[in-house]
């Protein structure tokens, strides 16, 4: 079992920056690919970006390419989303969550490959 628990959300306005965290616990965090996933309300939990177990690989949604960062600290047992130039359409509810496989060293960006879920962080982004 393992716990994940974001933080950071809050109401920025259009160009700001966001940064947040996954403070994880329960499991061997630094063995298993993590992710960033959101969704709005009728829609689908869209990928954001995933950080291999490692941290050396990344992958990142082509709608957030360039503007977030995707990080973690193993030894911390935390995950974080660097969030900059964000825009009215960035407006969700940020998950982060764990993959099922240990060392796998795919990145996946389905939400169906990720075991462990966090409650969810509220980020709104005025225009």
């Amino acid at each position: 079992q393992v716990q994940l628990a974001e933080s950071g959300g809050g109401l920025v306005q259009a160009g700001g920056s966001l940064r947040l965290s996954c403070a994880a616990s329960g499991r061997t965090f630094g063995s298993h690919a993590m992710g960033w996933f959101r969704q709005t309300p009728g829609k689908d939990r869209e990928f954001v970006a995933a950080i291999s177990w490692g941290g050396r690989r990344t992958a990142y949604a082509d709608s957030v390419k360039g503007r977030f960062a995707i990080s973690r600290d193993n030894a911390k047992e935390t995950l974080s989303l660097q969030m900059n130039s964000l825009k009215p359409e960035d407006t969700a509810v940020y998950y982060c969550a764990s993959s099922w496989t240990r060392l796998d060293s795919t990145l996946y960006r389905e939400s169906v490959s990720y075991r462990y879920w966090g409650q969810g962080s509220q980020v709104t982004v005025s225009s």
